[in-house]
């Protein structure tokens, strides 16, 4: 609803100043017929002998070229203007007989655009103005039932200057149109590079090399400072959120640019699975205390090292999802048995990490029944297993890990469509990643505790491609506002 309001919004807008325009048209073309009658009788004087006349005759030309629309009035004063520097004075009479007539059609052509101009303006105006009334208000709405998390929440973020994100967001934003640029330019030379001149190939190889390290630069320095805190998160979803629960010592591997994202890699696998569970709810975690700069992923909030666990016991409670990344710290595994004693089942994800057989064992201390998780587990390096609870706790594992393709026969309706998919997304395409596999079997998790999302796997590859498709989008917004900016100067432009 809001994105149809922002878009009534601007076509109203610019539909208003187009009106504006045809206004201005015609109150410039209001004493044309005057103008009309001056310029006959000048042309009147001027075959009479009159050699002043001329002057009359040239100060009607301009008038009508800066002031009548495109029609009848215009052309046959130019026309007959013309034909009076060639000394064809009576054909110039002529031309300008029924000037008068010429004229109060145009006049009548201006008010009927004018009238369309307005009603149209008002058209798109009407369903603007209902909208906003109702998104303002389900923003309230939406706010206020996330309010007591977010009071929770906003105890522990840290407080940042006003400027701070809207400065680098700016910056981001030249960072996003440096990338995508970039990326666009190499994936233009490899793809038509043979029909291009050698010069024009290098240049544009050259140029989406530069375009892409400089934006990858920007970005590297820009993203992490105008992160969303956990607060500014929740406030912009309203969903109860998703509470992500690790180990600060996996911060790093979760921090990795899979080497299968080719030359846009650029986001972490954190930043994949926090976009899969944003299809849940607006993801939130402990940020490591003492870091200079927040992770990008989920939001982050810090706690106080010596009195965590009552924060983190009522954001149990208050979380919609509860995802815990299991590992060898205590905390980790008092946060499990926590979660255990005063938590549905149905609540509580666990993802299981590879090369840690000692995990399985020390999970099944917790658990009603053996998850036998060390004989179930994929073959992730990030992620082995997902693992959700039945209602009376009893494990379910699903390995996280690359599954056999379907086959689909030769020329098939899906086999076209994946291939035009690859041939599309080229190198930016990311289906084989960690992150990928993991958002796969928790969406498969998910449902066998009945919650269903269907978005998640496709959020997980998006947070992969949303540099080039911030890029994509901030070109566009820069060049409708360009646009509607260059609309509003010529309107108020003096004449």
């Amino acid at each position: 609803m809001t994105a149809v309001t922002i878009v009534a919004a601007y076509v109203a807008l610019h539909l208003a100043i187009t009106a504006g325009m045809d206004l201005r048209a015609c109150d410039r073309f209001r004493d044309s017929r005057a103008r009309a009658v001056a310029f006959t009788a000048a042309l009147d004087r001027y075959a009479a002998g009159d050699v002043s006349a001329r002057a009359g005759i040239r100060a009607g030309d301009t008038w009508f070229k800066e002031n009548a629309p495109s029609g009848a009035s215009r052309s046959a004063v130019s026309s007959a203007t013309g034909d009076v520097e060639k000394g064809r004075v009576s054909l110039a009479r002529e031309r300008v007989a029924g000037l008068v007539a010429d004229v109060e059609r145009d006049r009548a052509r201006l008010d009927r655009k004018l009238d369309s101009s307005r009603a149209t303006a008002l058209c798109w105006s009407l369903p603007a103005a209902v909208l906003f009334g109702p998104v303002l208000w389900l923003r309230r709405r939406r706010r206020s039932g996330a309010a007591e998390i977010i009071e929770v929440v906003s105890r522990f973020a840290p407080r940042q200057p006003r400027w701070r994100r809207p400065l680098f967001l700016l910056a981001s934003g030249v960072g996003y149109v440096l990338f995508a640029g970039g990326v666009l330019a190499i994936s233009t030379a490899q793809r038509q590079g043979y029909e291009m001149p050698p010069t024009v190939f290098m240049l544009l190889l050259i140029g989406g090399l530069a375009g892409l390290g400089a934006g990858a630069l920007i970005l590297r320095h820009t993203r992490p400072r105008s992160a969303r805190g956990a607060t500014q998160a929740l406030l912009a979803d309203g969903r109860r959120p998703v509470l992500y629960l690790r180990s600060f010592v996996d911060d790093d591997s979760a921090a990795q640019v899979d080497d299968s994202m080719a030359y846009a890699g650029i986001h972490s696998r954190e930043e994949q699975l926090a976009g899969a569970l944003g299809s849940v709810g607006p993801v939130i975690t402990v940020g490591r205390p003492g870091e200079v700069l927040p992770r990008l992923g989920a939001a982050r909030f810090y706690l106080p090292l010596d009195n965590w666990q009552p924060a983190v016991l009522r954001l149990m409670e208050l979380s919609q999802l509860i995802v815990l990344r299991l590992g060898l710290g205590d905390g980790l595994w008092w946060e499990v048995q926590q979660a255990r004693a005063t938590q549905p089942a149905r609540k509580l994800v666990l993802l299981a990490p590879s090369g840690l057989p000692e995990v399985a064992e020390r999970l099944d201390e917790h658990l009603p029944t053996p998850s036998r998780l060390n004989k179930v587990a994929g073959s992730d390096p990030w992620t082995a297993a997902v693992v959700t609870f039945a209602p009376d706790w009893t494990p379910r594992v699903h390995p996280v890990g690359p599954v056999p393709r379907a086959r689909t026969s030769r020329g098939s309706l899906v086999r076209r469509g994946l291939r035009t998919m690859k041939d599309t997304l080229g190198p930016t395409a990311n289906f084989a990643s960690p992150a990928h596999h993991l958002a796969r079997a928790m969406k498969s998790a998910l449902a066998s505790v009945g919650l269903r999302r269907r978005t998640m796997v496709w959020r997980a590859n998006l947070a992969v491609q949303s540099s080039l498709g911030k890029g994509a989008a901030l070109v566009t917004a820069l060049a409708l506002l360009a646009f509607l900016v260059f609309r509003a100067l010529e309107l108020f432009a003096p004449r």
